[in-house]
């Protein structure tokens, strides 16, 4: 057996133990630091030697070393983000607004006066059950039993159905 692997086996687990701790439990990371720690060691072997000093001591240290530049190197990053599927500078195509403004308007007009009126004050006079009670000057039970009926009636549309 070479003098690395002994000093693998007498220390591996206690330098992963004492890595995980640095890494706030996250294993994975710490598995990162001990093995940049043993690249370390490895380029280092002849100084690794009790005559020389606490081998334990210098491993740690070294561990030590290598999660506090790990943790720097990731302060000094930004945050990677996921990118949006589409581009969010792009405007929207104006033929998908006419096309949703002629199923709107489509599914509005096939509804009674009132259940049009009703959903037009709520949703797109973006008001609340009480100010379009207000607007339509009637009571707010009334609003609010309208706009059940009416979406009622649109979602049982089949031209209306999602994609």
């Amino acid at each position: 057996m070479s003098a690395f692997d002994s000093i693998v086996r007498d220390h591996g687990p206690a330098l992963l133990a004492y890595a995980t701790r640095l890494c706030c439990g996250d294993r994975h990371r710490a598995e990162d630091v001990v093995q940049e720690t043993w690249v370390r060691a490895w380029r280092n072997i002849d100084r690794l030697t009790e005559e020389r000093g606490s081998v334990r001591g210098w491993l740690t240290r070294v561990t030590h070393n290598v999660a506090v530049d790990q943790h720097r190197h990731r302060q000094a990053r930004p945050t990677e983000v996921e990118l949006p599927d589409t581009d969010p500078t792009s405007t929207p195509n104006p033929v998908d607004e006419v096309l949703d403004r002629i199923v709107v308007t489509a599914a509005l007009d096939s509804l009674p006066v009132q259940h049009r009126r009703t959903l037009v004050e709520v949703y797109l006079a973006d008001r609340t059950a009480a100010s379009a009670a207000v607007a339509l000057d009637v009571p707010v039970g009334t609003v609010k039993s309208r706009v059940h009926n009416a979406l009622r009636s649109l979602r049982a549309r089949p031209d209306l159905q999602a994609a």
